[in-house]
């Protein structure tokens, strides 16, 4: 069939409806996922906080509602409570369920930082959600932050 013989109309409206099927298409391909979540904090030789004034205790972190691809930020505030220079670290355990532990992933940018006794700093803690992450629908897990001397 030749295209010669269409109106310049009809042409149009085969284009209009081309680009409308592949845009449902792409529309209907596209799957987002909630996945509702949580953290508690541990710490050992510090105190994490979320204020800089190292005021407000923080004892969770609430990701809120995540989807596959997410990174989501959190700033706290780390504070070293002994009396030596501390090194920091972070580490995350009780994963439920236990397969959220690669697919979500937490790191920090504090990692191997040293601080002062008394000193206290600004953290950035990092949740990551893998894209192709399937069959978890909600998560939790400790963040174990420890101040080594």
């Amino acid at each position: 069939m030749s295209l010669a013989h269409l109106s310049t109309k009809t042409l149009l409206l085969i284009i209009a409806t081309g680009v409308i099927l592949t845009a449902t298409t792409a529309g209907v391909l596209t799957v987002n996922k909630a996945i509702p979540s949580t953290g508690t904090i541990s710490t050992i030789n510090v105190e994490v906080y979320s204020d800089s004034a190292c005021s407000q205790p923080l004892a969770s972190i609430n990701w809120g509602t995540l989807s596959p691809g997410a990174t989501v930020t959190k700033t706290v505030y780390i504070k070293n409570t002994g009396n030596a220079q501390i090194t920091l670290s972070m580490t995350t355990n009780n994963w439920n369920p236990t397969n959220a532990n690669g697919p979500i992933t937490i790191f920090w940018d504090k990692e191997g930082s040293t601080l002062a006794a008394g000193q206290s700093t600004a953290a950035v803690i990092t949740l990551r959600v893998s894209s192709s992450i399937s069959g978890i629908t909600s998560f939790s897990c400790n963040i174990v932050i420890t101040g080594a001397s």
